[in-house]
């Protein structure tokens, strides 16, 4: 497959395109070299020994390793290795003396578990994180960008019943003059 990057002035943003399967509209999506994006609502189970089969669309950018960790509201996060080392990098950043950044940082890397998805693209969940994230057998997997977000299916569609009538206020605050 031919190639041709395309960098988006101004953001040093690479396009191009990436040998593959998967969606037309999500091939290539670079966001500052780190990996394509995670789109997406999925709705596997959890097995009897903790272990969740990550979707097939996300399983080639996950198979060097992923961290699994807690996240807001929660549910987990799941970084690909690559993002997960440079939010690292940016707490590490923050001085020792920014109560928030070392509050934060505790958390982060005290709840994080690393692991390299087997053949099947299985992770096993620890059960510390099974726990706060309320999870039992019926999950929601959704791509968000630069992570994956595992949520309890029942509380993920509580958040999204509660968060849907505010879906378009809040894109004013988010999105600097709308889409």
């Amino acid at each position: 497959m031919a190639s041709f990057p395309l960098t988006v002035e101004g953001s040093g943003v690479q396009w191009g395109t990436v040998a593959g399967r998967g969606c037309p509209a999500t091939r290539g999506v670079r966001r500052g070299g780190v990996g394509r994006m995670f789109l997406g609502t999925h709705t596997p189970r959890l097995d009897d020994k903790g272990r969740l089969i990550l979707p097939a669309r996300f399983r080639d950018e996950l198979a060097g390793g992923v961290v699994i960790t807690k996240g807001q509201e929660r549910c987990l996060y799941v970084f690909p290795m690559p993002e997960f080392q440079r939010i690292a990098s940016q707490l590490r950043e923050q001085p020792m003396t920014h109560k928030a950044a070392r509050a934060y940082s505790r958390v982060f890397f005290a709840s994080a578990h690393d692991e390299v998805p087997d053949k099947q693209g299985r992770v096993t969940i620890p059960g510390h994180l099974r726990q706060y994230a309320g999870l039992d057998r019926e999950l929601v997997v959704i791509g968000a960008s630069t992570r994956v977000e595992i949520w309890d299916r029942q509380a993920w569609d509580t958040y999204l019943a509660e968060s849907e009538e505010d879906f378009a206020g809040i894109e004013e605050g988010v999105l600097a003059g709308g889409l």
